[in-house]
């Protein structure tokens, strides 16, 4: 099993920022989401790759627009620095309420590729994968 490696203060700047990710899904504010991300990001869900901050952000809200209440919670768990770029990967638990009231969980990872833009740590590529869902 690899361990976490590089500058403990940018593993934690990478966890504040799965830490503001989630925060911005519990609040289902679309801009403060959108700033976890790099310009030219790529989120690939469950095969899909969405290319670009603003493509992502629009699958993101409209996704939203589906759920009355969504909780998001994350597990950091390796984080390897390598400069101003990282890898990394973050366990998921969703909680997600439907419009008409039914419960729907996921749990799943994102493999994660960081870079570091202006000093802040932003996402460059998430890919997602479903490990268990109901």
């Amino acid at each position: 099993m690899p361990l976490s490696s590089g500058p403990l203060e940018d593993r934690i700047a990478i966890r504040e920022l799965h830490d503001s990710y989630g925060d911005a899904v519990f609040r289902r504010h679309a801009e403060d989401w959108a700033a976890n991300w790099a310009p030219d990001a790529v989120w690939n869900l469950m095969g899909n790759d969405i290319h670009g901050r603003d493509a992502i952000t629009a699958i993101w809200t409209q996704a939203m627009g589906g759920f009355k209440f969504v909780a998001f919670f994350t597990q950091p768990g390796v984080i390897v620095i390598d400069g101003d770029t990282a890898h990394g990967v973050v366990y998921t638990h969703e909680v997600l309420e439907q419009q008409d009231g039914k419960l729907y969980r996921m749990v799943g990872t994102y493999t994660d590729d960081y870079v570091k833009i202006d000093g802040r740590w932003r996402f460059k590529k998430r890919s997602y994968k479903a490990l268990k869902e109901n």
